[in-house]
């Protein structure tokens, strides 16, 4: 009922930029916060930035300084300014949003499929 879509991903010199987007799309009422997780091989998924929906943010240690996240309500899309980038930024990334449907009574939230990010010289 409710899709969200990561774009931006790809291969990237370490040093680099990238910027990722992540639209959410559907029989949407309100979308509350929204955020970014990565997942390396091997390893958990784990959170890189979130954001209300009145623009409070919080990062991940290692990302602080280096990634920008931001969003644009209207558009009902979250993206995440990676700069910087390191080679340990390599990860399938994904965005996470809390949404509320036309037809619901809550938030529930809701996964993209992930975007490749390889970072790499």
């Amino acid at each position: 009922q409710v899709q969200l879509v990561e774009s931006g991903g790809g291969l990237v010199q370490p040093g680099g930029s990238l910027r990722l987007s992540c639209a959410a799309s559907g029989s949407i009422f309100s979308i509350g916060a929204m955020g970014w997780y990565c997942q390396a091989p091997g390893k958990q998924r784990e959170l890189v930035a979130t954001i209300t929906r009145g623009g409070r943010t919080n990062y991940a240690d290692s990302v602080k300084g280096r990634f920008t996240i931001s969003r644009d309500n209207a558009k009902n899309t979250v993206y995440l300014q990676m700069n910087s980038l390191k080679p340990e930024n390599t990860a399938v990334y994904y965005c996470n949003a809390n949404v509320l449907s036309n037809s619901g009574s809550a938030y529930r939230t809701s996964w993209g499929q992930g975007t490749q990010v390889t970072v790499s010289s």
